[in-house]
């Protein structure tokens, strides 16, 4: 009698195999959506290859991965959470901490007055006003505070947030920012401003994507452009400390509802990304990188985030982003308005007082 159990014994899937499927989907996906963000209309409207790659998995998500979603769940699902703090890590080598001295003491100030502002009227707007679930008027808050999808997609591992909320806080960064484009050349003619500079850290302070930043000041003039460009950037390094102070506050928030969790909880929610995103600005600006391994990691990096999109794009359903109805949207459109309003007299005013 025959005992082997060989033959009733099923060869094991290698554990990596089940990953690629997805990660390929995503990967296809990135490099169409860098490829069209190349094209010069998307550019001058202020469309980056990340827009574009939420907007290429939504129109696949809602069509054709449905039918093939169980063989590529787990690399989109790789792709939309570690790929994306690898991709948050790298966006650091964006920053030098030099670039805080480009722009002086009054801009810096301007930028964090306008994060908090900004932040803190969206969770009262949000939360007060329009009773929208907290996690989704963070997003939509981060998004319009600090840097648009790249800020929603780094403080979606904090939150934990859901697919759908986070693309319609991308949504309101894409309607509102590419409308500031149109709209900030419109409002230079106004001549509230003492110079190309402070106009430049006005639109830096206070647009949404880096891109639409360079979109809206170019526009303009090129002197303009790379004092908003310095600006954003000044604003970008803000997200670190945001992401921080957020977590904090959710960890506290979890241990008031929960008590008893113990230390492991706590720090398990601790963004340590966020920690390796400041290194790497450090590292960045303390030690001189070649440009051509600093102009290949930033490739790598728009990659990496252009998955992480493209994946979060394919998870979304929109049957979910219609019931979420019209107040995150207005809840956007009542940010934009306090951007540039409120952001002209913020501008304006610790402009005057600091210069």
């Amino acid at each position: 009698m025959n005992t082997s159990p060989i033959s009733a014994v099923a060869v094991p899937t290698p554990p990596l195999a089940r990953f690629i499927p997805g990660l390929a989907l995503s990967a296809a996906l990135a490099l169409a959506s860098i490829e069209a963000g190349k094209n010069a209309w998307l550019q001058a409207h202020g469309f980056s290859a990340l827009t574009v790659a939420i907007v290429l998995g939504m129109l696949i998500g809602n069509t054709a991965f449905p039918r093939i979603a169980a063989g590529c769940g787990s690399g989109v699902a790789f792709s939309k959470q570690n790929l994306l703090r690898l991709g948050i890590v790298l966006y650091g080598l964006r920053l030098t901490f030099q670039d805080i001295s480009q722009v002086g003491i009054s801009g810096v100030v301007i930028d964090a007055c306008m994060l908090t502002s900004t932040f803190a009227l969206a969770w009262f707007i949000g939360v007060k006003v329009f009773k929208l679930e907290p996690h989704a008027v963070m997003l939509i808050g981060a998004g319009s505070s600090i840097c648009g999808a790249a800020a929603v997609m780094a403080t979606e591992p904090v939150l934990r947030a859901r697919s759908e909320q986070v693309t319609v806080a991308v949504s309101t960064v894409v309607v509102f920012g590419s409308a500031a484009i149109f709209l900030y050349p419109l409002l230079h003619g106004l001549n509230f401003w003492q110079g190309h500079a402070d106009f430049g850290v006005y639109i830096g302070s206070t647009v949404h994507e880096v891109a639409q930043v360079v979109a809206a000041a170019r526009s303009i003039d090129e002197h303009t452009a790379n004092t908003a460009v310095i600006a954003k950037m000044v604003r970008v390094m803000m997200l670190a400390p945001f992401l921080l102070i957020l977590s904090a506050y959710v960890q506290r928030g979890k241990s008031a509802t929960h008590a008893g969790g113990g230390k492991a909880s706590h720090m398990a929610g601790i963004p340590w990304f966020a920690f390796a995103f400041i290194g790497v600005v450090a590292l960045h600006s303390l030690f001189p990188i070649p440009a051509a391994v600093t102009g290949a990691l930033l490739d790598a990096d728009t990659f990496l985030l252009a998955m992480a999109m493209a994946a979060l794009g394919l998870t979304t359903h929109l049957s979910s982003v219609r019931r979420a109805g019209m107040r995150p949207l207005l809840l956007g459109g009542l940010l934009f308005a306090w951007l540039i309003a409120g952001g002209a007299l913020v501008n304006l005013a610790i402009a005057y007082v600091l210069h």
